[in-house]
């Protein structure tokens, strides 16, 4: 006879079979319960970041390359992955006729994040060359002042309009700091006007 048969022969045993046999029933219910789950992640510590799920990243803005030297519009530029450095030549309004040839960076070379693209002046060797006059700021028109490298239009109407508020200018560095030209642009177009 098995053992737990025996149970129902001693006084009281059918009783006491009956008070285990829901927990022993609700212990098999959770284990299996237990077994048959997915696993659960462990939990982030409190105050830890939980990404969202399946965000898309953006793709990179480009690379920042900047412009120097001999450049219509030296500056930063936001240029494509790839590109080369007569692309951020390009990007600042091409070679200022003060650009030494001989002297240019590699134009086929591919661009790097944070590159600085220099481009020489041209050094005059000739005794006895030339220079073309400077532009006198209390005199020339906007159009005389347009045509200097690093100047834009815009900036050449603020001069002109600048002179009929203020009064003549007194330094060129009043460029910068009464209409704000970039330092720059002003190390472009100090070559080439006067006061």
């Amino acid at each position: 006879m098995p053992r737990w048969l025996g149970l129902f022969v001693v006084p009281g045993g059918a009783r006491l079979l009956l008070l285990a046999l829901p927990p022993l029933a609700a212990l098999g219910l959770l284990g299996a319960a237990f077994a048959l789950s997915p696993p659960i992640a462990p939990a982030a510590p409190a105050g830890a970041f939980s990404p969202a799920p399946a965000v898309e990243v953006p793709a990179e803005a480009g690379l920042l390359v900047h412009v120097s030297g001999a450049v219509a519009h030296p500056g930063l530029y936001r240029l494509k992955r790839g590109d080369r450095v007569y692309a951020a030549v390009a990007a600042a309004g091409g070679l200022s006729p003060d650009a030494d040839p001989a002297r240019l960076p590699d134009l086929a070379g591919r661009l790097r994040d944070g590159e600085q693209v220099r481009v020489p002046f041209r050094r005059s060797t000739l005794a006895g060359a030339t220079r073309a006059p400077k532009v006198d700021l209390n005199s020339a028109s906007a159009e005389e002042l347009a045509s200097v490298p690093g100047f834009s239009v815009e900036l050449a109407q603020a001069v002109v309009e600048y002179r009929g508020t203020f009064g003549p200018f007194l330094k060129t560095s009043e460029l910068v700091s009464g209409l704000g030209m970039s330092a720059a642009d002003y190390r472009l177009a100090q070559r080439y006007v006067r006061v």
